[in-house]
């Protein structure tokens, strides 16, 4: 709940402190002209989504409640006597009823769906109230089964099942809403002196021990609650006397890259020679022991808030006004135990950002928009993504932007490192590699090789789950990656036709450039996707030929393909025919190119037939055993188009002594349309020989 006589703020209570106090020095007005001053030399990373969810801020009659699960704030007037007002990240859902006002409201939350109203009020019980359509809406409750156990929380794990949380013990419940009642599927005995809850994973954390240090997990699932390996987490200092020295507010539960870790923020202590506050992140298995994995290095001190933005840790550090940006897949130093992880990017604040007033653009006196105090003390910090302005009454989420974060890098390999791990990334990561190439320095070459490297990585990783997924699909033991995470992979990805329209082919019609560096470039990226396994495709062939005959190094050309460096293909082969008029090797080396890949016979007949080398074509499908499917058709009407008798004559011969070996007769058969030049046979050599060749 938030509330006006504390400071719920997750930035204000992750700290030492337990209070909240007002920043002191520049007025807001002040510090927002020198944040328009300094704005456009400013790389912001992170800013706030462009449609936030507004409601009624906190007031003396208002309070706000934020429901984790289904990402809902609930507006609560006078305990629910005069309104409730539930609105979420989806703008078509606005819930608005009334609660009977039976004292303070200490929680509220729907269950997934929006099925059933929990609402706590006393420490002992909770109450519901069923919005299924035609069910009853009269209130029933559930008090804690444990003895002298008072209800620190509760939390929806679906539908229809809640587990209570007391100071001594957890209690799994199914609802079943039709009797207006609950029944107890599993309870734990335990010491708790807090929980965190992770509605993605279904995970409840319970701190336990006099310390607090050690941690209980349970994981949910439909009618099922797990006990997983508890563990512990590092006390700097203990206390003497021993008292509660891990606090709620220090824990957060994230999904990164898949895995579920546990953030502990752990500040510094003055008797240690740590210089400044760091984020201990736990991975923590469904199944094994939970470890501590990564160390976030924060080298300053004062008041902080975590999310996670795109698989990125992101810190935010109230006194300084910035937000630290941690990626636990890059930059680590292994001290034997942990990996250490320092700030991919350096500290920046969030872009600066207005809020439209609740009036709207109605008319040319509308009300100026409102600014919203970046790294306010009224700010709560939910996971993954959201901040909550209590004051301001809004809801917004944190949003990563790209392209700033092109001149944080000044290794364009590791930007790209960067950029592969990020959704929606494949534009930033072309004009990242047009920038590259069109600087056009040979020394880059490394660099362009590396990049090249990392993206056809991806690449082939992509291909291979792509052929695993047809394969699961044909033999039905397909059982389940989603489609949106499917989409979501192939947003990293650029394939070769991405990288032909969108940066190569503009590449090359660069004048300014060496046809050299062109070249080199071209050849380094069929590298790259010969070494990831990847089969190239003719168009980037066809990039260095068309380089090279611009430039008119035919030399280079007969070199890269006599020794196969450009790989055989039917396209490949029609385009050196067409250079035969300025290169006329070229002619050559095409059928040869046709003649190795074995599966390009009709292309080769016609090429030959088409250059009137009618023997040679004759001799060819003889050689490759395929005569007696050739149409003697067009082998005589190539023949007559040379007007050479001689040349008809044995032509003619050759299909007559098929069809005898065929069929026993020298005729051609009605199907195979000769009539016309059995017709020019005779004009040509007369009845005669017709009758001694038959």
């Amino acid at each position: 709940m938030i509330t006006t006589t504390t400071c719920p703020c997750e930035i204000c209570v992750a700290s030492s402190s337990s209070s909240c106090e007002r920043w002191e020095g520049e007025t807001m007005e002040a510090k927002e002209m020198k944040r328009e001053e300094e704005e456009e030399e400013e790389a912001f990373y992170l800013e706030l989504g462009p449609n936030p969810v507004r409601f009624e801020e906190i007031s003396t009659i208002n309070n706000v409640f934020f429901d984790e699960a289904n990402k809902q704030v609930f507006a609560v007037r006078a305990s629910g006597a005069i309104g409730v007002v539930v609105r979420g990240l989806d703008e078509k859902i606005t819930i608005n009823f009334r609660l009977e006002d039976k004292g303070e409201i200490k929680s509220i939350k729907f269950s997934v769906g929006n099925k059933i109203l929990a609402v706590q009020r006393t420490p002992k019980s909770v109450e519901f109230i069923n919005f299924i359509p035609d069910l009853s809406s009269s209130e029933y409750s559930q008090e804690c089964k444990t003895r002298n156990a008072k209800v620190t929380g509760f939390c929806w794990t679906s539908a229809y099942e809640i587990v209570f949380v007391t100071d001594f013990s957890l209690e799994f419940y199914q609802v079943l809403p039709e009797k207006r009642s609950l029944k107890l599927l599993k309870s734990q005995s335990l010491n708790v002196n807090w929980f965190v809850y992770c509605p993605d994973s279904s995970v409840v954390l319970a701190s336990t021990t006099v310390l607090g240090n050690v941690i209980q997990p349970y994981h949910f699932k439909p009618g099922s609650m797990t006990k997983l390996s508890k563990f512990e987490v590092e006390v700097p200092l203990v206390p003497k006397p021993a008292k509660l020295c891990l606090q709620e507010r220090d824990i957060s539960m994230a999904s990164i890259y898949g895995q579920l870790f546990v953030a502990v923020l752990r500040h510094t202590v003055r008797t240690t020679a740590q210089p400044g506050a760091e984020v201990l992140l736990y991975l923590l298995p469904k199944d094994g022991p939970c470890r501590k994995q990564h160390v976030l290095k924060l080298n300053t001190t004062g008041r902080f808030a975590v999310n996670v933005v795109d698989n990125l840790f992101i810190v935010h550090h109230q006194t300084s006004k910035t937000s630290l940006v941690f990626d636990i897949r890059m930059g680590k130093e292994f001290d034997g135990h942990v990996n250490i992880h320092y700030p991919v990017l350096p500290p920046a604040s969030i872009r600066p950002y207005a809020l439209q007033s609740r009036a709207g653009p109605t008319a040319a006196l509308a009300p100026a928009p409102v600014p919203f105090e970046l790294y306010s003390s009224s700010w709560i910090v939910f996971q993954p993504n959201i901040i909550i302005d209590a004051k301001l009454g809004c809801l917004c989420t944190l949003q990563l932007c790209l392209e700033p974060v092109l001149d944080a890098f000044s290794d364009r390999s590791r930007l790209m490192e960067f950029l592969l791990q990020r959704r929606e990334c494949r534009s930033v990561m072309l004009t990242v590699c047009r920038q590259l190439l069109y600087a056009a320095r040979q020394e880059s070459l490394p660099t362009v090789a590396a990049v090249f490297d990392k993206l056809n990585q991806v690449y082939h990783e992509w291909l291979s789950a792509e052929l695993a997924y047809q394969q699961a699909v044909e033999s039905g033991q397909y059982k389940g990656s989603s489609q949106l995470s499917r989409h979501q992979q192939k947003q990293s990805v650029i394939d070769q036709s991405t990288m032909y329209t969108h940066v190569l082919s503009a590449f090359t019609e660069k004048r300014e450039i060496s046809y050299k560096f062109i070249v080199a470039v071209l050849m380094e990226y069929i590298r790259s996707l010969n070494q990831a396994q990847i089969t190239v495709q003719h168009y980037l062939y066809e990039l260095v030929i068309n380089t090279l005959v611009q430039n008119n190094r035919f030399y280079q050309l007969h070199q890269l393909l006599q020794y196969h460096v450009l790989s055989d293909s039917k396209p490949l082969a029609c385009l050196m025919l067409s250079l035969e008029s300025i290169y006329p090797p070229a002619h050559q080396l095409a059928l040869d190119m046709l003649k190795r890949l074995g599966t390009a016979n009709d292309e080769i007949v016609e090429v030959l037939l088409s250059r009137q080398q009618v023997l040679g074509a004759v001799r060819f499908v003889r050689a490759a055993g395929s005569q007696d499917s050739a149409s003697a058709r067009k082998f005589l009407e190539a023949a007559r188009a040379t007007e050479d008798g001689a040349l008809f004559f044995t032509v003619f011969r050759f299909f007559q002594q098929r069809n005898a070996r065929l069929r026993g007769n020298p005729r051609f058969s009605p199907g195979e349309h000769c009539e016309e030049y059995v017709q020019h046979f005779v004009e040509l050599f007369g009845n005669e020989a017709m009758a001694l060749c038959t």
